[in-house]
């Protein structure tokens, strides 16, 4: 008795093993024959035999079964990553075995499942979807963990799109992961434009020098992104209005790149919006000191500065700011503001003024002094208009300051005004 069932047990896995290689047998037959729903019948019988099958079997089995989600994926992320997965366990199995019956195919298919998905994400950026185009990227990365690049790019997307918190997570990832992107570039002059330009590998790059239509080939390592990344994850943190999170991620992007300036700014930013202006102008100024010659910094530091009460630096900025750009429309509104809000203070004290002759010469001083206020700020204010003629504000200060200096071209800015304004 004891003796039969020994035979029966032995039977019974010797049936199942029949059963399953028969299975894939079936499944492998259909596919070449295109009918994927047979194939596919043919897996699902043989899936739940599978951990009794030899590693030979296995890999076949994770072949078939990759190819035959391959080609019902279409559009559906979920199945391509699936059939990324068959491939890669075929791979894995094989390489573990020491074998290579099915992995030489499975690494082709797996490549060009990759290939046509990235196909794929770069037309969807193109046509500026760029969710889709972050989906399938990261699929990409997630099929191939060694291709982080395409990780990085699924970030960018994300932020183009909008999705921060998947492009914050993208970038958190990258992060741990230490991705830098630095990589050797191989490069050559063109002689016709005269420009640098990199090739995809140094045997094209060669070619090209040799067919004469490059020069000087070179190599050069690109740029780190590790400063990019994390100051990505501040301006995220940021505008998620996690200020304290932002303050450390700017702390630690600036240990990677201390003189980036869009990180500066950004940084500046951060202490503008928490209402600490000190600091704003303390990091604003280290900027212009980098970068002197660039007008929006300068505005820049003239409103932080008007904003702490400094009115003299503040005026000081904006005409450096004119000098460099003259047609600034910004900073002219701003200096003529600054002028006339002097007009309050004369007025005041020429209406407390009395009758005396002393308080009469006063009070004609001051008539003066406001004459002078006035002409002072009309050349901004002018300077505003030719830079921006639509300037609804600049345009009704001029007429009032015009009907105080008696001066004609008061009915014009009256009349500009009402077309501005939509009136006959």
């Amino acid at each position: 008795m004891k003796t039969k069932f020994i035979v029966v047990l032995f039977l019974m896995v010797g049936t199942i093993g029949f059963s399953q290689k028969q299975a894939i047998k079936l499944a492998a037959k259909a596919l070449k024959s295109g009918d994927m729903a047979v194939a596919g019948e043919a897996l699902k019988a043989a899936e739940g035999q599978l951990g009794a099958a030899d590693q030979k079997m296995k890999a076949q089995f994770y072949l078939l079964k990759g190819q035959v989600l391959s080609a019902s994926a279409g559009e559906s992320l979920e199945k391509i990553e699936e059939a990324a997965t068959a491939y890669n366990k075929t791979i894995e199995i094989e390489k573990e075995s020491g074998a290579v019956k099915y992995s030489t195919e499975a690494t082709q298919k797996l490549q060009l499942l990759r290939q046509s998905l990235i196909e794929s994400a770069i037309a969807d950026q193109n046509a500026k979807n760029y969710i889709g185009a972050a989906e399938k990227l990261y699929v990409g990365y997630t099929t191939n963990k060694l291709d982080t690049i395409y990780l990085y790019y699924a970030a960018g997307n994300s932020i183009n799109g909008k999705n921060y918190e998947e492009a914050l997570k993208y970038y958190e990832e990258l992060k741990g992961l230490g991705f830098s992107g630095v990589k050797t570039e191989f490069v050559a002059t063109n002689k016709e434009t005269g420009q640098v330009e990199p090739f995809e590998s140094k045997q094209v790059r060669d070619l090209s020098v040799k067919s004469g239509s490059y020069i000087k080939p070179d190599t050069r390592t690109s740029d780190s992104k590790k400063g990019e990344i994390a100051k990505n994850i501040a301006l995220i943190y940021m505008n998620q209005g996690k200020d304290e999170e932002a303050i450390k991620a700017i702390d630690d992007a600036k240990k990677e790149n201390p003189e980036d300036a869009a990180l500066m700014q950004a940084e500046a930013d951060l202490y503008y919006k928490l209402g600490n202006v000190a600091k704003y102008k303390e990091l604003m100024e280290q900027i212009v000191a980098n970068d002197p010659e660039n007008p929006d910094l300068l505005y820049n530091l003239g409103v932080s500065a008007s904003r702490l009460g400094d009115n003299e630096q503040a005026m000081e900025y904006y005409k450096k700011t004119l000098e460099l750009k003259s047609d600034y429309t910004a900073a002219q509104i701003n200096i003529a503001s600054m002028i006339l809000g002097g007009e309050s203070k004369i007025v005041e004290e020429m209406n407390g003024l009395g009758t005396s002759s002393k308080d009469n010469a006063r009070y004609e001083a001051l008539k003066t002094k406001r004459v002078e206020l006035y002409q002072s700020a009309v050349p901004y204010l002018e300077g505003a208009l030719d830079s921006k003629p639509d300037n609804i504000d600049a345009v009704r200060t001029l007429m009032n300051i015009y009907y105080q200096l008696d001066d004609p071209k008061a009915d014009e800015m009256k009349n500009k005004l009402k077309s501005l304004e939509g009136g006959n």
